[in-house]
C-alpha cells in the first residue's frame, strides 16, 4: 500500500474510486440473487439445505443506485483511461539532477567548515547546559 506520511498515488485514487463502484454493484448484485431466491421459495425438503453459492442475508433495500449504468459506465472509461496515461508516464527521477550537483559541490565546503567550527560549538553548548544544570558556571 502506501507509507504513512506519504500522498497516496494516482494509481491509489482510481483503485479505490474503481472498488467502491465495483462494490456497490456486487452489493447490489446480491440483494437481487437473494430477491430471487426468496422469492421462488422452498419447492421441497431437499431445498432447505443452504447451498454455498446461494447468499444467506436477506434482501436490503439499498434505494435507487447511486448512479446510472451509464453514467458509472462513462466514468469507469474515463478512469481507466486516465489510469492507463498515468501507468505509462515514465517515473520521476529519484533525484533532481541540478541538486545533486550542488550536493556535490558543497561537501567539500561543509566538510571544512564543519572540521574547523563542530568542535568548538559542542564544547560551548556542553559548558552551558553544565552550568544549566549545575547551577554554577564551569
Amino acid at each position: 500500500m502506501q507509507s504513512p506520511g506519504r500522498e497516496p498515488s494516482m494509481e491509489d485514487i482510481l483503485a479505490s474510486i474503481k472498488k467502491v463502484i465495483a462494490d456497490e454493484k456486487e452489493l447490489r448484485g446480491a440483494t437481487d440473487m437473494a430477491a430471487h431466491n426468496q422469492a421462488e421459495g422452498p419447492a421441497d425438503a431437499e431445498e432447505d439445505v443452504l447451498e454455498l453459492d446461494q447468499p444467506i442475508a436477506a434482501r436490503i433495500d439499498l434505494g435507487p443506485p447511486l448512479l446510472d449504468q451509464d453514467v458509472a459506465e462513462t466514468a469507469r472509461h474515463s478512469l481507466d483511461e486516465l489510469s492507463a496515461v498515468a501507468a505509462s508516464v515514465p517515473p520521476p527521477p529519484q533525484v533532481n539532477p541540478l541538486e545533486e550537483m550542488v550536493r556535490e559541490m558543497l561537501k567539500p565546503m561543509l566538510k571544512q567548515w564543519l572540521e574547523d567550527n563542530l568542535p568548538e560549538m559542542v564544547s560551548e553548548h556542553v559548558r552551558r547546559e553544565i552550568s544549566r544544570i549545575t547551577g554554577r558556571p564551569v
